[in-house]
């Protein structure tokens, strides 16, 4: 769980705070071009800030930051970073009435087995309001000030939910679109037990489009997958344990009607 720590790929460091990952990433031809991906829990600010001052160079902090979507467990430390920081934040266009205040997630469901699962209606789902902060990702998958990613829409976990991929190493940051630990289950979240799943199914509520978004996720062949939640997979077991994931969706992400 919480402290893990790596650098996943070149120029792409990730960390666990709590329950969920964030990550550094850069512009490969500017050492001084970083973005942040997701903002953390509540009360984790202090733990980004001094993640981000060690990996920078010294006196340079992030560009921005990019959401792969706007749960709580993903933007709980946005505000106190971009007042500290004074950068923009960039989302999905479907995402930003989530972060200005506009409008509210649906509760969780707890039907999914899990005590994670169990506890989700009791999950923060208000909106936050970043105002002026908050930017629409341009259209053309491109990301400013940030060559070499582009953004994916993998809708289904949120209408908005987006991923970056990385072409030249095929480096993927899935956000929860899919995750590499079964998320609903505290149990497999304490051992962090490496398994491709899908999204969480406790705030998941669109299920064709997020087996759409699996499988164009393993359409493109990713050598590394950094996910919200769960520590990076690489390699052949990514490669297989996401090829299952994307044949078998229905089974093996869907929860049961109960």
């Amino acid at each position: 769980m919480s402290g893990h720590e790596e650098e996943a790929a070149p120029g792409v460091f990730c960390k666990t705070i709590q329950i969920v990952n964030v990550c550094l990433i850069n512009d490969q031809f500017v050492n001084d071009t970083w973005f942040l991906v997701d903002a953390g829990m509540t009360g984790s600010s202090e733990t980004i800030i001094e993640f981000t001052e060690n990996h920078l160079p010294e006196g340079v902090k992030p560009k921005g930051i990019i959401l792969t979507h706007g749960h709580f467990d993903h933007v709980g430390a946005i505000i106190e970073l971009v007042e500290h920081w004074n950068i923009p934040v960039y989302a999905h266009p479907f995402e930003i009435p989530y972060l200005t205040g506009k409008e509210d997630y649906p509760e969780g469901n707890p039907l999914p087995k899990g005590l994670m699962a169990k506890l989700s209606p009791y999950y923060p789902n208000k909106a936050i309001n970043l105002e002026n902060y908050a930017k629409e990702l341009p259209s053309d998958g491109t990301i400013p000030l940030l060559r070499g990613w582009r953004w994916i829409h993998t809708p289904g976990h949120t209408r908005g939910h987006i991923s970056l991929f990385r072409e030249e190493d095929r480096v993927l940051i899935a956000g929860d679109a899919f995750v590499t630990v079964k998320q609903e289950s505290l149990y497999h979240v304490m051992i962090q037990d490496q398994e491709v799943s899908g999204p969480p199914q406790y705030f998941t509520f669109q299920w064709k489009k997020a087996k759409d978004s699996v499988r164009n996720l393993e359409n493109i062949k990713p050598s590394v997958a950094i996910t919200g939640h769960g520590r990076p997979m690489r390699g052949t077991d990514l490669a297989d344990g996401l090829l299952d994931l994307a044949l078998n969706f229905d089974e093996k992400a869907v929860p049961e009607k109960q």
